[in-house]
């Protein structure tokens, strides 16, 4: 269930790229293998189709999800001028006992770094600490 909403992002986010007119249940387009040491890699790959390039929710293909992704650049200023690592850390993986998200459309990552990473749990925690570390680096001064 959950590779096939990243695959459908993914597919959604291509035919906006390419303008193409057909329905994105009709396409399946493979995650993108990232370098586990880049967060900046990890987002633009796997983020900025919804969040934007910026962090700032406007990605292209924003303006058809149900629910409009968060500005991430104001995640410190929204929690007191702290940046809410254990929520991104969380949001990201989908700790167990968390629905996907609840009825938010972001898929979790956790399960498909787990299929990158070859079930090795360490490669999954790199990842998620770097991107997770390239989120912080996008927040307001």
């Amino acid at each position: 269930m959950i590779s096939r909403i990243v695959l459908l992002c993914c597919a959604f986010a291509a035919l906006c790229g390419l303008g193409v007119g057909q329905k994105a249940n009709d396409v399946t387009v493979p995650v993108p293998h990232t370098s586990a040491t880049s967060g900046k890699e990890m987002y633009l790959a796997y983020c900025a189709t919804c969040h934007g390039k910026e962090g700032k929710g406007d990605g292209p293909v924003a303006g058809a999800l149900k629910v409009p992704p968060p500005d991430l650049t104001t995640l410190s200023k929204r929690n007191n001028g702290k940046f809410p690592s254990a929520q991104v850390v969380n949001t990201i993986t989908g700790p167990a006992g968390t629905p996907a998200h609840g009825p938010r459309e972001m898929p979790v990552w956790g399960p498909v770094f787990m299929s990158m990473e070859h079930q090795h749990e360490s490669g999954v925690r790199l990842r998620v600490a770097n991107l997770a570390d390239y989120i912080k680096s996008l927040q307001e001064k």
